[in-house]
């Protein structure tokens, strides 16, 4: 019995013709082509969802801290209150907590020698960590704050800056809406730097100023700010570092995560996960369909073969265990090759960005790509397991097999 199962495995090897050769070369390269597919769909759904994120908490932190207010949206102007040094200390002894800033926004129209555009101005003061933002910083610099009433300047977006046809350095006029029937304030500020994250939202929208005009403006206290944000070491704790620090709130303030304020754009973000999924599921479908295909017919080319071997008295479990074998072989092959493909294209990537996206749809100019190796490993692990287990039903075939017609089959 030993004896002809390794014959029979040998001629299974090594007699194939050149159609059979064919097909096991196209079942190789479609594996491969689905494994790089794979590796490829999850490191750029990583990479994208990682850059938007870091963009996202990078402008506006993980957490703020703010009073109450009943249906507020991210536009919405803070209630003012008194900055609590005392409250910011117990926050930095909190684990995972990298820094704390205070800010405040008012709505305002700035006015160009050419156009208007209506913004948010978001107000902050000389202890701001300005190493977030600096990375977006394309030209100029942060605000330079001087022991007048308020620094004059602002930094803008590289896309108001096209649209209002100003550069660095050149003065702009913002009117500050008041509310309550009262005549917008002007202000002339000078441009100090010019930022672009590539997110619509927050170029189209924002420019970063002086907390103290924000004050001035709403005749507040000394003192007064909107709000805090806060920092993270890492985001994936952002919901227990927020109900760690609810714990030590006053009882006025309020505390969101950054997902909580945006909730359109990190369901966005998960809908990604989504996509993910469905090209994974097409892929392995993909090379289960070719696998199933090749060794249908590799068996049909040898029935003389297992006609022979059953005559000699091997069992049906036996056989199939050689097809199955061989089989490992190839979606091994096509896995190494794969693994080659998807990788290599992976890494060219991440090194040259030769592969470009439009930044008003993606909100970035180049794939972002993030390899995760465990990923890989489970993609390979995966793909291997799931053809073996599914390729045991064509192989089932070999039992309807008989010796006497199979021996006499040509």
């Amino acid at each position: 019995m030993g004896l002809s199962f390794l014959v029979a495995r040998r001629i299974a090897f090594n007699k194939s013709s050149s159609f059979s050769r064919f097909i096991i070369n196209i079942a190789i390269l479609a594996t491969a082509i689905s494994v790089a597919v794979m590796i490829l769909a999850t490191a750029l759904v990583n990479g994208f969802q990682q850059v938007i994120q870091q963009k996202i908490f990078s402008f506006w932190g993980h957490i703020h801290i703010t009073q109450y207010q009943p249906n507020a949206g991210p536009l919405t102007e803070q209630i003012p209150f008194q900055e609590d040094n005392a409250m910011v200390g117990r926050l930095y002894k909190l684990n995972g907590i990298s820094s704390v800033n205070a800010y405040a926004t008012k709505s305002a129209i700035i006015k160009a020698a050419k156009d208007i555009e209506g913004v948010i101005f978001k107000g902050v003061d000389r202890h701001y960590n300005w190493k977030n933002l600096q990375q977006f910083i394309q030209e100029g610099r942060a605000i330079q704050y001087t022991d007048s009433s308020y620094a004059p300047e602002i930094v803008i977006s590289a896309s108001l800056a096209k649209e209002l046809q100003v550069k660095l350095h050149d003065p702009l006029i913002l009117y500050f809406i008041q509310g309550a029937g009262q005549a917008p304030r002007a202000r002339k500020l000078t441009i100090a730097g010019i930022y672009k994250t590539g997110i619509d939202e927050y170029d189209k929208t924002y420019v970063i100023g002086d907390l103290e005009l924000v004050r001035k403006l709403n005749n507040w206290q000394p003192g007064d700010i909107g709000g805090y944000e806060i920092f993270i070491t890492n985001y994936k704790q952002m919901n227990e570092v927020s109900l760690t620090a609810d714990k030590i709130m006053p009882d006025k303030l309020f505390i969101r995560t950054i997902k909580e304020i945006y909730p359109n754009v990190f369901d966005w973000l998960q809908l990604q996960n989504q996509n993910e999924i469905i090209i994974l599921i097409i892929m392995t479908i993909v090379a289960i369909i070719n696998m199933t295909t090749a060794i249908l017919i590799l068996i049909l080319e040898r029935t003389n073969m297992i006609g022979i071997v059953k005559a000699l008295g091997m069992r049906n479990a036996n056989i199939q265990k050689i097809f199955i074998y061989q089989a490992g072989y190839i979606v091994l092959a096509g896995l190494l090759l794969g693994d080659v493909l998807g990788i290599g294209i992976a890494v060219l990537q991440q090194h040259t960005g030769f592969f470009k996206l439009p930044e008003e749809s993606y909100y970035m100019s180049v794939a972002a790509i993030s390899l995760h190796w465990w990923e890989v490993a489970l993609i390979n692990i995966g793909t291997f397991v799931i053809c073996l287990l599914v390729l045991i039903v064509p192989s089932m075939v070999i039992r309807r097999i008989t010796p006497v017609k199979a021996i006499q089959f040509k």
